[in-house]
């Protein structure tokens, strides 16, 4: 049961992974790249490790995803225009999967040699959550930390780019209210019987 799970999960990752790639909509693109990120999070639950599956969801679809969905739709990029200049980088492209491929071949031809009979994902731990966990705030600690801080202003940097200023929008100046005088902040009017202020 475990290796026909594997099998169509594994075929899911591949299939939507495809369509990132493939689709015309840069919103549909993101949408099934949250769905390689679901399907890669199954396949990590199937090997045993669910803490990697809990942060690849909670981390990528819920942070990193969702980011790439509201660059895209609050931004407005002409993406019509965009591809018209694609093709002049299909070489690099085609070089880049090229090494690709050759590693992916490097790995599959050395992974006889490899054996993980000593592997033991949670050494004095009762989960493999908690000795990543104990490792992670132990001895990790600074770089777990600066992880956080990339997040921060990789955030910051979002909200930069698809902040507009608007000059029509009227807006609060505590600056103007805060400075007003009081001779500023009423005025007498002397309306004549029947016309009204």
């Amino acid at each position: 049961m475990a290796l026909i799970a594997f099998g169509l999960i594994a075929a899911i990752v591949i299939l939507s992974a495809m369509f990132v790639i493939v689709a015309r909509n840069p919103v549909h693109s993101v949408l099934w790249l949250i769905l390689a990120f679901f399907s890669s999070a199954g396949l990590l639950v199937l090997i045993g490790a669910e803490f990697l599956a809990m942060l690849l969801i909670v981390v990528y679809v819920g942070a990193v995803a969702v980011l790439f969905l509201f660059v895209v739709m609050m931004l407005d990029v002409d993406f019509v225009e965009l591809k018209q200049g694609t093709l002049r980088y299909w070489p690099f492209a085609l070089l880049v999967g090229l090494i690709f491929l050759g590693e992916l071949a490097l790995v599959w031809l050395a992974s006889d040699q490899l054996t993980f009979d000593s592997f033991n994902p949670s050494p004095g731990a009762a989960t493999n959550a908690e000795a990543i966990g104990s490792v992670m705030y132990t001895q990790y600690l600074l770089l777990f930390q600066l992880a956080g801080i990339v997040l921060l202003v990789a955030m910051i940097g979002a909200i930069v780019l698809t902040l507009r200023h608007r000059p029509h929008v009227r807006r609060q100046d505590v600056g103007k209210q805060t400075g007003r005088r009081r001779a500023d902040a009423f005025e007498l009017k002397d309306p004549t019987p029947g016309q009204g202020v």
